[in-house]
């Protein structure tokens, strides 16, 4: 089941101002923990600078960074983490939830990026990525 993706119009009002606002992207620092990522941010801008608006999908490119930069600084697997080491082992997200003990709906949860995997979880994740043979002795 695929999602249709939203178009936006190129301009809007202000809903603080009234301003013309222009759809457009720019540089936005996020900082985790002394560590920094600066990305691209779509929203609408005014002219000249100032805050923006951010509509719809804009913010995922935050959320993105902001993940990244917890799996930098704290070591807590990204979806993208996680998503790689269930494909290394082959599993799906109901028998990766099943074999770790977390039920069978938290891959899909942790992939999404609804929820993160607890320590002992992500600990686990980190040890059958560099030893994918263990995963038998957990079955």
């Amino acid at each position: 089941m695929g999602t249709k993706e939203l178009t936006l119009p190129d301009t809007m009002a202000s809903p603080e101002t009234g301003d013309v606002l222009t759809r457009g992207i720019r540089p936005f620092d996020v900082t985790y923990k002394g560590e920094t990522i600066t990305v691209d941010l779509p929203g609408y801008y005014p002219a000249g600078g100032g805050d923006g608006v951010h509509v719809g999908h804009d913010m995922k490119v935050v959320d993105a960074a902001l993940r990244s930069l917890k799996e930098k600084v704290e070591g807590l697997p990204s979806p993208a983490t996680i998503r790689r080491i269930r494909n290394k082992l082959k599993l799906s997200q109901r028998e990766a939830g099943s074999v770790l003990k977390v039920g069978e709906n938290a891959f899909d949860k942790y992939e999404r990026g609804l929820m993160e995997p607890s320590g002992p979880t992500s600990q686990l994740l980190k040890v059958l990525d560099r030893h994918p043979d263990l995963l038998d002795d957990l079955r």
